[in-house]
C-alpha cells in the first residue's frame, strides 16, 4: 500500500537534511522555553557539547575496491532483530516539547523496526506505547525510592504486562541537577503555565496547533499514582534519589526480561551490573542533562567495551546525530545507540513527520556510511582503522574504590 506521505517526507529530506536544519527550524516553531529543554544541558552546556565533540572527532578509514553490493543494517539486539543499530531514547516531558510525541515517537518506531526506549515521563501510558509498538518497546524505568521502591517495581510490572521487551533501570539521577536555561526560563517542577510561556507559545503557532490537535501533555504513567495531586507535582517529590545496587539486584530478580542499565560511565560500574545479572549497558552521560563535568560517553564507550562487551549487550546514548555517528559508535565496541534530542528536534522543526523524517534519515546516513567503508553490515565496524583522540584508557579510570570491593564482599 503506497505511503501518502512519502512525496512530502522525500522533500523534507532534501529541505532539512542534517540535524543542524532541524534545529533553526525548530527554533522558529516552538516556544522557547521548549526548546531551550532540548538543547540545553547541566551546568554551562558543555558536557552536551563534550559528547558532539567527542563524537566528530572520531576518524574512520573506509576501504575501496571492496564489492558491497546491499547492505543488511538489520541487527540482533537482546534476541530480537531490529531494522537497524539505533533507537529512539527517552526525553522526559516529550509532550510538551512537541504535542503528541511519544505516541509519534512509538508509531514511527513501529513502523521502521527500530527499538523505542519509552519513558517513566513520556506523555503515554506503557500500555498506550505497548500497544502502539508492540514489536519494538522498551521501558526506561526512573527510580521512585520512597516505601520500598513499591512504586519503581510497580511500574517495573506494568511495563512487562503490557509487553516491553527490555528494561533500563537509569542509575544517573541521584540528585536534581541545576540547568541554568530552565531556571532562566522559570521552567521548573511543578511545571506551571506562567504569562511568559503564554506569550512564547502564542508566537509559536505551529506548536499551539499541535497542542490544539494533541490536548495538554501529562505524565501519564504517573497519574494512577499521584491521586489527585498534580502529577508533575507528584514527580518533583517522588521521582529520582537513584537506584542502589541492592535496588538494581531486587529489580534485576522481579524482571523476568532482558534488562539494561542506563547511565554507565564507569568499567567497574559496568563490571559491577554484568554480575548482578544485567544484560546490557547503556553507556551515557544522560545527554549531558546532569553532570557537565563527565566525559563525553563515546569517550568512555571503548574502555566499557573491553570490560563488559562480552557478557552484555553495550549500547551508546548521548549525542548521536546522524547515521554516521552510529557507525562510529560501532567502531568503538558499541553493539547499537540510541538517539533522543535527535527525534525531538525533528518533530519541533518540521511536525509530525519529523519522527519518521529521523528515522529514515539515520537509516539512510547508516547505510550509506557502511558502503563508503566497505561494509555490508554495521556489525563489522570494529573492524575498521580509526583513530579516537579522546578515549579513555583503561588506566585513566584506576582500580575499583576500596568502599566498592567492601560492599560487594559484604553482599
Amino acid at each position: 500500500m503506497a505511503d501518502p506521505d512519502s512525496a512530502r517526507l522525500a522533500r523534507l529530506r532534501r529541505s532539512h537534511p542534517t540535524l543542524a536544519d532541524l534545529e533553526r527550524s525548530a527554533r522558529r516553531r516552538i516556544p522557547r522555553f521548549a526548546y531551550d529543554f532540548i538543547q540545553g544541558g547541566a551546568g554551562d552546556d558543555s558536557g552536551a557539547a563534550r559528547n558532539r565533540r567527542a563524537l566528530a572527532d572520531v576518524q574512520l578509514v573506509p576501504r575501496y575496491g571492496v564489492e558491497v553490493g546491499k547492505v543488511d543494517t538489520s541487527v540482533t539486539l537482546f534476541g530480537r532483530r531490529y531494522a537497524a543499530p539505533v533507537g529512539i531514547g527517552p526525553v522526559g516531558m516529550d509532550g510538551l516539547m512537541w504535542p503528541g510525541a511519544t505516541r509519534l515517537l512509538a508509531e514511527a518506531a513501529q513502523r521502521h523496526g527500530l527499538p523505542y526506549l519509552c519513558g517513566t515521563l513520556a506523555t503515554e501510558t506503557i500500555e498506550t506505547v505497548c500497544a502502539l509498538a508492540p514489536d519494538v518497546t522498551w521501558f526506561q524505568l526512573y527510580p521512585m525510592p520512597a516505601e520500598d521502591h513499591r512504586l519503581s517495581l510497580d511500574l517495573a510490572w506494568r511495563a512487562w504486562n503490557a509487553g516491553a521487551h527490555v528494561l533500563a533501570a537509569t542509575l544517573d539521577v541521584p540528585v536534581r541537577t541545576k540547568r541554568p536555561r530552565d531556571l532562566r526560563n522559570g521552567f521548573t517542577m511543578p511545571f506551571r503555565l506562567r504569562p511568559r510561556f503564554a506569550a512564547q507559545a502564542a508566537m509559536a503557532w505551529p506548536w499551539m496547533m499541535a497542542l490544539a490537535k494533541a490536548g495538554v501533555p501529562t505524565f501519564a504513567n504517573i497519574e494512577r499514582y499521584s491521586g489527585t495531586e498534580d502529577p508533575a507535582a507528584f514527580v518533583g517529590r517522588n521521582v529520582g534519589g537513584g537506584f542502589s545496587w541492592e535496588a538494581l539486584a531486587r529489580l534485576r530478580d522481579a524482571w523476568p526480561r532482558a534488562m539494561m542499565v542506563k547511565g554507565v560511565l564507569h568499567p567497574a560500574d559496568a563490571e559491577r551490573a554484568v554480575r548482578l545479572g544485567i544484560d546490557g549497558i547503556l553507556v551515557s552521560n544522560h545527554g549531558g542533562r546532569q553532570f557537565d563535568a563527565a566525559p563525553a560517553a563515546a569517550d568512555v564507550l571503548p574502555a566499557i567495551a573491553a570490560a563488559v562487551g562480552d557478557r552484555a549487550t553495550v549500547m551508546l546514548d548521548s549525542g548521536i546525530a546522524s547515521g554516521v555517528d552510529v557507525l562510529r559508535a560501532m567502531a568503538l565496541g558499541a553493539q547499537g545507540a540510541l538517539s533522543g534530542r535527535a527525534f525531538l528536534l525533528a518533530m519541533a522543526g518540521i511536525g509530525d513527520l519529523g519522527a519518521r523524517h529521523m528515522a529514515a534519515a539515520l537509516m539512510e546516513e547508516l547505510e550509506t556510511a557502511c558502503a563508503q567503508c566497505g561494509l555490508t553490515s554495521p556489525e563489522d565496524a570494529p573492524s575498521l582503522a580509526r583513530r579516537h583522540p579522546g578515549a579513555w584508557t583503561a588506566q585513566e579510570f584506576g582500580p575499583a574504590p576500596a568502599t566498592d570491593t567492601q560492599t560487594e564482599a559484604a553482599e
